[in-house]
Parts: structure tokens; sequence; C-alpha cells
């Protein structure tokens, strides 16, 4: 098997031996590692905010400033965390799995047209 996608003289590229390729292989673990611990975090970070609203209530509804509660700032945390996990992860994706994405849809295109 080679890094290189082949064509068949019909053109039909075998995708099933694209998706075996040590290139694409590297591709999906790249992804999955970035993935899968953020993934991670972000449930357990908001299953704590659920529990911690349903069974703290009184440290949930303490004030920090004004009406400002311990609750309201974790919820807002919510949203800054989805913000930032998404920007890190477009950062991520820019860096380091769109070369490798761009480097096998280019070998394709090349397979593809050489048929």
């Amino acid at each position: 098997m080679t890094d290189h996608p082949t064509a068949d003289s019909a053109g039909a590229i075998d995708y099933i031996a694209i998706e075996e390729s040590p290139r694409f292989r590297e591709l999906k673990k790249t992804q999955r590692s970035f993935i899968f611990p953020l993934a991670a975090f972000f449930l357990i970070w908001y299953f704590v905010y659920v529990l911690l609203a349903a069974f703290a209530i009184d440290f949930m509804s303490q004030r920090v400033w004004g009406d400002i509660t311990v609750g309201l700032l974790m919820g807002l945390g919510q949203f800054v965390t989805t913000f930032a996990i998404t920007m890190g992860y477009v950062a991520f994706a820019n860096r380091k799995l769109d070369p490798i994405a761009t480097e096998i849809r280019e070998g394709l295109e090349k397979a593809q047209g050489d048929a």
C-alpha cells in the first residue's frame, strides 16, 4: 500500500485504500487527539455545572457582585468555554489538519486526472 492514491483506467479511486493509507490514518489520529480530550473536558465541566445547579443551590446562589451569582458566572462560563474550544479547534485545524487534508485531496485529484 502506498501513500499516494491510485485510480483505475476508468478514473475510479480506491477510497478504501485511501482510508487505510498512513497519511489518512495520521489525519484521523491527529484530529482525534485534539477532539476527544476537549470533548471529555467540556462534558465534565458541563455536568459539574448542572450538578452544582441541582444540588449545591446555596453555593450557586452566592452573590459575587450585586445581583451576579456564582451560578450566573458559571453559566456564562459555559458560553465562553464553548467559544474558546471552537476558536482553538479552528486554529488547530488550520495549522495541523488542513495541510494534511489538502495533500490527500490533491493526491486524489491528481490520481483521477492521470486516469
